[in-house]
This record gives C-alpha cells, sequence and structure tokens, in this order.
C-alpha cells in the first residue's frame, strides 16, 4: 500500500528480452565450452542450443569441402546432422559465397529463393531467412538461419542472428581447421608409412611397384603409371603400372615430349587434367594399345640431384571424382620420396654389380691358374641359383648364393701352382694341400664384414652328410643350406667336365651318381630339386650349352629312378628323387 492506504498497481507484464544470446549460449550449463569433444560436436551442440533460444525452425551453415564441394551442418525440429547432398546453390544463396562478409536480412516473400530445397531438405517453407558468409574465398562459410513457417523474422530476431555471428563463425572456423588438421595429419601418417615402405627395399622392381600402390592408396584412383627415362633412347617406358591392363601397357613407349607423360618429363612441370579428351598433349595411342580408358589424371616430375629420372601418374579418381589441387600437392610430395627410395635402389643396384663383377674377375683370376677349369665357377653359380629356386629361396637367399657360389674357390688363390696345374691325379700331400682351400677360402673373405653370410657356402660346400668332408667333418644339418646347395652343383659340374685324367661322364651316369649319393654324400633335397630344374632344362654342362634341352636319355633315366623311388616308398625304402 501507498501513503493514501490504496493498494499500489501490479507493474504491467513485460516481454521478456532475449538478452545477449551469444552470452545465454556461453553460459548455459553444460554448453559446448564445457565439454572435452571435437569441435565438430561442439558446433552442432552450438547449433542446437542456438536454434532453440532464438525459438527458431531451423539453423543451417555450409563449409568449403573441397573445389566446389559443400559439406551442410543442419540444425531443425526433425533433422540435425552432416549433410553432403545439399549446396548454397540450391538454396538460391550462390551469390553469398562470391562476397565474403555479406550479409542477407529478413528474405522473405516472393524473395525467399530455393523453396523446393527447403521443403526437400526441412519438410517446410519457412516464410523469411536471413544469410551471412564469411571466411576467405576458398575456404568460405555461409550461414542461414530460417524462420518458423507460420511467421517471418522479427527486427529482434535478426538482431540477435548478428550477436550470434561471431561465436558461430569462430565455431565453425574451428571445426574446418580441426577437420583439415586431422586429414593433414591422416595424409601425413600415410606418407610416412608409404615413405617407410619405399624404403624397406633396395630392390628396383619392388621400389616401382610400391611407388605404383602407393599411388593408388594415396591418391584414391583407378591406376597409377612410373614411367622411367632411357636417355640412350629418348623415350619414356611404363616400368610399372597397377591395372588390369599392366601386362600390355608395360610395352608402351614414349618420345620425350609426346603425351602428358613426354610433355612433364620435358618441361618438368605438373599436369592436373580434368578431361584427358579435352588435353591436347593427350597421346591417345595408349589408350588405343592399353585398351584401358583414361578420363583424367594428375602428373609430376619424379627427379633427384635437379634431373628428372621419372614420371608418376595417377590415372582416374574414382567415385565420379577428378583430381584437384589437394592431389597435386600429395602426388608432389609423394613424388618426392619415390625419387629418393629409386635413387637408393639404382645406386645399391650399381654397387651390387661392381660387387659381383669384381667377384667374377676374381674367381676368372683363380681359374685363369687352372687351365682345367675353365666355366666352372659360372656353371656352379647357375647350378645352384636354379636349385635355389627350386627349394623356394627368397630373392635375397639367393642373392647370398649365387654371391658364395662365384667365390666358392676363392681360396685355390692359396693353392701352389705345381699342384693346381698338375696334369694327373693327386699324391696324398697334394691332396692334403688341395683340401686346405674352403679354409683359405674362409680367411680371405673373413675379413669383408658384408660377406659374413656368403662365407658358409665357400667354407662347408666339401662338407658330407655322413660327416667324411672337409674341412670340419660336419655332419646332416651342422651343414648350413647355402652349402648343400653348392655342393650338388659343384660335384655335377666336376663329374660332366673333362680332366686331365679322365673324360667326361655321360649325363645319365652323373644323375644315376647323384641319386645314389643322397643322403650320405648330398642333400635328398637339393638333389631333388636340381632334378626338377634339370627336367626345365635349366642345367647344362661343359659339352652341352646352357639353354640346350637336357636329352631325352636323361629324361627318361630321371622318370625311372622317380619310379624306383616311389616304388620304394610302397614298400618301406626311404629314398627321394
Amino acid at each position: 500500500m501507498n501513503k493514501t492506504g490504496k493498494k499500489k498497481p501490479k507493474p504491467k507484464a513485460r516481454r521478456a528480452s532475449p538478452g545477449n544470446p551469444a552470452r545465454k549460449l556461453r553460459q548455459k550449463p553444460g554448453s559446448f565450452q564445457d565439454r572435452p569433444q571435437s569441435s565438430q560436436k561442439n558446433l552442432l551442440e552450438m547449433l542446437e542450443q542456438a536454434r532453440r533460444i532464438l525459438k527458431l525452425d531451423g539453423f543451417l551453415i555450409w563449409r568449403r569441402a573441397k573445389g566446389k564441394e559443400f559439406t551442410l551442418l543442419r540444425s531443425s525440429l526433425k533433422k540435425s546432422g552432416w549433410v553432403a547432398k545439399f549446396s548454397p546453390d540450391a538454396a538460391g544463396l550462390s551469390g553469398l559465397q562470391k562476397k565474403p562478409g555479406e550479409l542477407i536480412l529478413n528474405l522473405g516473400g516472393r524473395n525467399l529463393p530455393a523453396r523446393k530445397f527447403f521443403s526437400r531438405a526441412f519438410q517446410f517453407q519457412p516464410k523469411s531467412i536471413a544469410a551471412a558468409s564469411f571466411g576467405k574465398r576458398n575456404q568460405i562459410l555461409l550461414i542461414c538461419v530460417l524462420a518458423s513457417k507460420k511467421r517471418e523474422l522479427s527486427r529482434k530476431d535478426l538482431g540477435a542472428f548478428q550477436t550470434l555471428l561471431p561465436e558461430l563463425t569462430l565455431a565453425a572456423e574451428n571445426a574446418r581447421l580441426e577437420k583439415t588438421l586431422r586429414e593433414e595429419v591422416e595424409q601425413t601418417g600415410m606418407l610416412l608409412e608409404i615413405n617407410r615402405i619405399l624404403n624397406s627395399s633396395l630392390e628396383p622392381k619392388t621400389v616401382r611397384t610400391r611407388a605404383m600402390e602407393a599411388v593408388v592408396r594415396l591418391l584414391d584412383c583407378q591406376a597409377g603409371s612410373l614411367y622411367l627415362i632411357d636417355a640412350e633412347r629418348g623415350e619414356l617406358y611404363f616400368e610399372v603400372v597397377l591395372s588390369e591392363v599392366a601386362d600390355k601397357v608395360k610395352e608402351i613407349r614414349l618420345k620425350i615430349g609426346e603425351g602428358v607423360a613426354g610433355w612433364v618429363a620435358q618441361t618438368g612441370e605438373c599436369a592436373l587434367i580434368a578431361d584427358t579428351e579435352k588435353d591436347p598433349r593427350w597421346a591417345s595411342k595408349v589408350d588405343r594399345k592399353s585398351k584401358f580408358h583414361t578420363r583424367n589424371m594428375v602428373t609430376v616430375p619424379v627427379q633427384s640431384k635437379g634431373k628428372i629420372i621419372g614420371v608418376l601418374q595417377a590415372i582416374n579418381k574414382l567415385a565420379g571424382k577428378v583430381f584437384d589441387r589437394e592431389d597435386l600437392k600429395l602426388m608432389t610430395s609423394l613424388a618426392d620420396q619415390v625419387a629418393i627410395a629409386l635413387e637408393n635402389a639404382f645406386l645399391y643396384q650399381e654397387q651390387r654389380v661392381t660387387f659381383f663383377q669384381t667377384a667374377e674377375a676374381l674367381a676368372l683370376a683363380i681359374e685363369k691358374r687352372d687351365i682345367y677349369t675353365g666355366g666352372h665357377t659360372k656353371r656352379v653359380r647357375d647350378f645352384s641359383v636354379a636349385i635355389g629356386r627350386e627349394l623356394g629361396l627368397t630373392p635375397e637367399e639367393r642373392e647370398k648364393l649365387e654371391l658364395s657360389a662365384i667365390l666358392h674357390d676363392i681360396g685355390k688363390i692359396g693353392i701352389e701352382d705345381r699342384v693346381l696345374r698338375k696334369p694327373g691325379k693327386l699324391d696324398d700331400e697334394e691332396f692334403a694341400q688341395m683340401r686346405t682351400h674352403p679354409e683359405q677360402g674362409y680367411e680371405i673373405l673373413s675379413h669383408i664384414k658384408n660377406l659374413e653370410q656368403v662365407i658358409p657356402g665357400t667354407r662347408y660346400h666339401h662338407e658330407r652328410l655322413d660327416g667324411r668332408g672337409y674341412p670340419l667333418k660336419l655332419t646332416g644339418e651342422q651343414i648350413p643350406l647355402i652349402a648343400r646347395i653348392i655342393a650338388v652343383a659343384d660335384t655335377w659340374d666336376a663329374m660332366t667336365s673333362d680332366r686331365p685324367y679322365r673324360a667326361a661322364l655321360d649325363e645319365e651316369k652323373a644323375l644315376t651318381e647323384l641319386w645314389q649319393n643322397r643322403g650320405n654324400q648330398l642333400s635328398p633335397e637339393a638333389v631333388e630339386a636340381f632334378f626338377k630344374a634339370y627336367r626345365q632344362s635349366r642345367i647344362y654342362t661343359q659339352h652341352r650349352p646352357k639353354g640346350s634341352p637336357a636329352p631325352e636319355s636323361g629324361l627318361a633315366l630321371l622318370t625311372s629312378l622317380d619310379n624306383q623311388n616311389k616304388l620304394g616308398e610302397q614298400t618301406g625304402q626311404k629314398g627321394g628323387v
């Protein structure tokens, strides 16, 4: 009551003021700032809260994803979440994309664009909308608010919308940056993994194959090509192509300057082509010969020490897409890694060839001292490699076997000429000296650390399974496999080569000797592998040239021995061919 005793009139009801909606959004209990979750989820939750605070029926944020593609974050009474199908153009807001910072307020009535879009996306047609754009032209973001289908946006709604824009802009930009960072981290991780894979082998062919696998994996495309430059002929050639027509494409060569790849090799520039048929540089003969339809591609030079050594190409982006600048950036990074891996592989290959040639020259020098064993080293090497292949040795194991076979008689450099060049049989003293050559070879090679895994073949190739060999009288599995293989190859060549004191045995007799000595002198597995290689004409003799077919008599003998072995197995006898 007042002083007159009358009751105070009740204050008139006032419409609640929305206050500062951005503050409400920040201060709302459990709001997005209080939750340790991703920026993507934060943005969606913020959008949901903003829509409820402003009592709107819809809130949209478009974000440029890649090129002309957009993703849409939608919040409405019925549906919320990310959508990839709806673009700003479909909503009639294409003009905002070209003018970052522009604001459209209270667009409605007949001016409301794309009614069908809103009907399809939200199942209602708003009476009015407000929209704003912000961000750089290549990273533009659009925000659009929708009023109720029963009313238009009021001035207070528009004021609240403008007040919220900085908060929404920051949250949207954080979400975009988080997504970009996550993609970059994933790409970096993939590039590091690819780099590890590329450099895990020094075999050039393996590196090239893995480079193509990396292109397909990293750029999500149908196929890839790695052209290498043939400097002598001035051409590019397909070294590896991963596609269903790889075998045909391997035969294709391009002149430097011809086709897209030739242009890249000539100029050192990259080529990003959305439609190959419309590009004048495209060499259609590649597709005609390979029967492969190339739609789009990205091509980059592979350079090492300032010199172009090849061209890397990704072909046909999957999912109906085309390559973009981001793909070009990835290809350039990949090409740098491929260049390093190829350069290492080429350097290793050069060193390997030089080392093998040095070893062969040394072995040939020793053979020059022994006039009766010309070509022996080369034949033992070929036979050993053939046996190793049949036994399933890996390329690395076969390489060690080959080198060991080349050097298996290196110790003969320490044998006196009177013994090494004696035209007749050796006496006991001379034979004892000859038997020292495995140990002398071991002493020579032991000074070379990189030959640690090669030495066992040279040191133990005269050991026998029954322990009657030399120099250490090893038995059975004590003898390294590499030595057991060389023993079979060495024995075959010794029997089928002429000696001053006897003529070479015929092949049937030598095959029989190998078969009869398996299990006591020679490894049964190595002998069986030798027989398989013999059947495939990969074994020859001093008198039968390399590559010539094995004689029918020798093949017939192996068939007979094989039948005897099967019969022996049925009767409980041990054996193996």
